[in-house]
């Protein structure tokens, strides 16, 4: 997989608020296994995480949340954490999506 398909625009501020753009690029999109992931990854941490897609913003930490964004492949969704960990759980989320979810 190419960076571009990773993550990009990154942006970390002094008051613990993280935002990056990733894509959805693995060919079944955001269907349940990925939103579990997702989800499972959000919950380790105490930072505040949304995903947010063309139309509405979700709470990361919720499976079913992140399944109403109906992302398929090639939606770019942000993520934005806040909280002491923000930038690491921002970090951690866009791995996932790096590695597409480890779907080929």
């Amino acid at each position: 997989m190419t960076e571009t398909s990773a993550t990009s625009d990154f942006a970390a501020s002094a008051a613990g608020e993280c935002v990056r753009q990733v894509l959805v690029a693995n060919q079944l999109g955001l269907h349940a296994r990925p939103a579990s992931q997702i989800a499972r990854e959000a919950q380790a941490f105490a930072a505040e995480i949304s995903i947010s897609g063309p139309e509405q913003t979700v709470d990361a930490k919720s499976i079913l949340d992140v399944l109403t964004l109906a992302a398929g492949q090639g939606s770019t969704l942000e993520i934005r954490a806040s909280g002491h960990d923000a930038e690491l759980a921002v970090e951690k989320i866009s791995q996932l999506f790096a590695a597409r979810f480890g779907e080929k």
